[in-house]
């Protein structure tokens, strides 16, 4: 029997009767007084059960009889180990420091002082998670809480939006009605894929830059799983389109020790050269992400095929190193 069984154990006993003697207590639960002891502590100082000894009735009992739960007192339903409890109070950490407005934190506050409550293997073990883990994130974006619930609600309500939406790339603002159908979280940024009644297509919208949404009562349109995987997924990154083509880039040795461990995306293909270096296939629909991401590793990346998005690479690369030749 593992210590949080016979802590509940304990709790069932001593909440079924007016009081239990410390024999007839470990004969029940068939442990030592030192293992008792430490169990009735762990009760008092982590659980803050109302747990005394009264010596009128020779026994153990609840301070208030026939009430198991006190004002701060209440055994959760589920028992965790002490790896466990780390592990939870890490991912809290993770969750809580995205650079997403702290969306999780409030909700993740009240189980994260019961995780404390119970961890018994560190004195302050939030701080010592906080103080050994650093979390950084590089390009997110900020936006507004507001308009995030709002897309939430509506997503798992199967409700319209109204947005209002500012399109960096043409710099236009448009009013659209869409369904929202599920939320990404993309390269430390969030994406609402939904079906534009606007454009009567489906498409991905940041949420950073929505600058208002509204919950119509309208029921949301929906679209088959397979289609949006079709239409937003088999593409690369966060750009839409069904008309896929397959991009061969190849690598430096020097690089590959790096990009043979690296997702492009769920259905790329990798194989090691003989020379040392690493040919990447990535499927994509439109380059703009992708020529980005080909770019980072400037010489160290060559794109073997398809031609047009060779030429399309070499042109970015001549434009840039026209733009330095002119500094100069």
């Amino acid at each position: 029997m593992s210590g949080m069984e016979r802590i509940y154990q304990i709790d069932q006993i001593l909440g079924a009767r007016q009081s239990i003697t410390r024999k007839e207590l470990q004969e029940r639960l068939g442990v030592s007084w030192a293992t008792l002891k430490r169990d009735i502590a762990y009760m008092r100082d982590r659980l803050n059960a109302p747990l005394i000894f009264d010596h009128n009735l020779g026994g153990y009992r609840f301070e208030k009889t026939g009430q198991r739960i006190g004002p701060q007192y209440e055994l959760p339903g589920l028992w965790f180990s002490a790896e466990e409890i780390h592990a939870l109070l890490t991912m809290q950490h993770l969750l809580s420091n995205l650079d997403t407005g702290g969306l999780l934190g409030p909700q993740i506050q009240p189980l994260l002082a019961r995780l404390t409550g119970l961890l018994g293997t560190a004195d302050n073990p939030v701080e010592e998670v906080q103080r050994r883990i650093r979390i950084q994130t590089v390009g997110a974006r900020e936006f507004h809480l507001d308009h995030f619930q709002a897309v939430g609600s509506a997503l798992l309500r199967r409700k319209r939006l109204i947005i209002r939406y500012h399109a960096r790339g043409t710099d236009e603002v448009t009013e659209r009605e869409v369904s929202p159908q599920r939320l990404n979280h993309y390269r430390d940024n969030w994406y609402l894929d939904a079906w534009c009644h606007l454009r009567d297509g489906l498409r991905a919208f940041s949420v950073d830059a929505i600058e208002h949404a509204e919950i119509l009562d309208t029921k949301a349109k929906d679209v088959a799983d397979k289609r949006l995987d079709e239409v937003l997924g088999s593409g690369y990154g966060i750009f839409s389109g069904d008309q896929v083509s397959w991009a061969v880039l190849r690598f430096t040795p020097e690089r590959a020790r790096w990009v043979a461990s690296e997702r492009w995306h769920p259905k790329q293909k990798g194989k090691p050269l003989k020379d040392g270096g690493f040919e990447l296939r990535v499927p994509y629909a439109d380059d703009r992400e992708l020529i980005m991401d080909i770019m980072k590793y400037a010489g160290d990346c060559e794109v073997i095929e398809p031609e047009s998005l060779r030429n399309r690479v070499a042109a970015e690369f001549e434009n840039a190193l026209a733009r330095y030749q002119k500094i100069n």
